[in-house]
C-alpha cells in the first residue's frame, strides 16, 4: 500500500472526518510541514486536542488527538476548498465568514498559515485551504 496522495491535505482532512464519523479519537499520518501546520492552526482553535511529531528511522509522523476519550468530537464538518486541479483565492475583503462565525476558515497567505479573521484583520488574502465548524 502506498501512502503516497496527489493531495495530501485531503487526505489529512478525510482522514480526519473518517475518524470522527467512526468515534475514534487519534489518528497517525505522515508528516509534512503544511499538514502539521493546518492540525497546529486546528488546536489553537480548540477543534482539536493535540498535535504531535514522531521522528521514525525513516521519516516523520504526525498523531493528531482529536478528542479525549469520552468526550465527543468539536469537529462537525471539515472540507477542503481549494483542490489540485481546481485553486481557490480571496482577496482580504472577500474572506467568507463560516456559519457566522462558529467555523473558521484556514487560509495560506504569503505570511503563513492562519484563519480567514487573522487574515482579515492583517489585511492579506490567499488560498483558501479548508473550512471547519
Amino acid at each position: 500500500m502506498s501512502v503516497t496522495t496527489t493531495d495530501p491535505i485531503a487526505d489529512m482532512l478525510t482522514r480526519i472526518r473518517n475518524a470522527v464519523a467512526v468515534g475514534k479519537s487519534e489518528i497517525t499520518l505522515p508528516h509534512s510541514k503544511v499538514k502539521e501546520n493546518v492540525a497546529i492552526s486546528l488546536r489553537n482553535n480548540g477543534f482539536l486536542q493535540d498535535v504531535k511529531t514522531t521522528d521514525l528511522s525513516v521519516g516523520r509522523q504526525l498523531h493528531i488527538t482529536i478528542n479525549l476519550e469520552g468526550e465527543n468530537a468539536k469537529i462537525t464538518e471539515i472540507k477542503r476548498i481549494s483542490k489540485p486541479g481546481r485553486r481557490t483565492y480571496a482577496n482580504a475583503h472577500e474572506i467568507p465568514a463560516v456559519k457566522h462565525g462558529r467555523g473558521i476558515l484556514i487560509i495560506s497567505t504569503s505570511k503563513g498559515l492562519m484563519t480567514g479573521v487573522e487574515a482579515k484583520a492583517q489585511g492579506v488574502g490567499g488560498e483558501l485551504i479548508c473550512q471547519v465548524y
